[in-house]
């Protein structure tokens, strides 16, 4: 674990099947982590699919009305938009309850987790400074993700990581700025922009995608 880890941690590392003390009763009464969350709500691919899936709203009016568009280490990604009066999540409502509880995006079911990327493939840490609420309880960090096939969600966030992070290395090493738009444009278009078939499985169609894009940039 590196120093900066060590700092914002309680100093472990978690895998699926450990005990986390994440579990804060249902959130009962708080909702401090819906709040001022500035462009720090990072979606993925998945998370657009679920929203245009369970709202059965197209992507160009989630865009419009639920999520912005923010540069984000190079790149343009989707994120979560914060209601201009109150600085909450606009998926809010008006008990201090999320309204898309069921299908939330990714980071929303990790906090106060946060993930770890290395050669092993994919583990946890716990934020020090994440949820405020005390004396939370010990959970299953499988049970606390609350994913739907999580063998193959784990497979695909960290295929989805190395995507990006190879993304960013091109764009960093490519000097035109005409080249680069392209690329990041063709990278918002291919996952986010083109509508997901919502009868269809995610994966099925994340990875096609991801073969295409792959395939045209080599």
């Amino acid at each position: 674990m590196n120093k900066n880890l060590e700092e914002i941690s309680d100093g472990k590392i978690y895998g699926l099947q450990d005990m986390v003390r994440a579990a804060c009763n249902d959130c009962k009464g708080c909702h401090s982590c819906c709040e001022d969350m500035g462009d720090s709500i990072i979606l993925e691919p998945l998370d657009v699919y679920l929203l245009q899936k369970n709202l059965e709203i197209p992507v160009q009016e989630l865009i419009e009305k639920k999520i912005e568009l923010r540069m984000v280490d190079g790149l343009i990604l989707p994120n979560m938009m914060m209601d201009e009066k109150s600085n909450c999540c606009v998926f809010l409502n008006e008990e201090g309850r999320c309204s898309i509880h069921s299908f939330r995006p990714g980071i929303c079911r990790l906090f106060p987790l946060g993930r770890i990327y290395d050669e092993k493939g994919l583990s946890y840490f716990l934020q020090n400074e994440g949820c405020i609420k005390q004396n939370r309880s010990k959970v299953k960090v499988s049970k606390w993700l609350d994913t739907p096939d999580l063998k193959r969600n784990q497979q695909y966030l960290v295929d989805w990581h190395d995507f990006r992070k190879k993304m960013e290395e091109v764009i960093e090493d490519t000097a035109d700025e005409k080249t680069v738009k392209t690329i990041t444009m063709f990278l918002l278009n291919t996952f986010f922009i083109q509508p997901y078939d919502v009868n269809v499985d995610f994966y099925e169609q994340f990875y096609e995608r991801l073969a295409r894009i792959q395939a045209v940039l080599r």
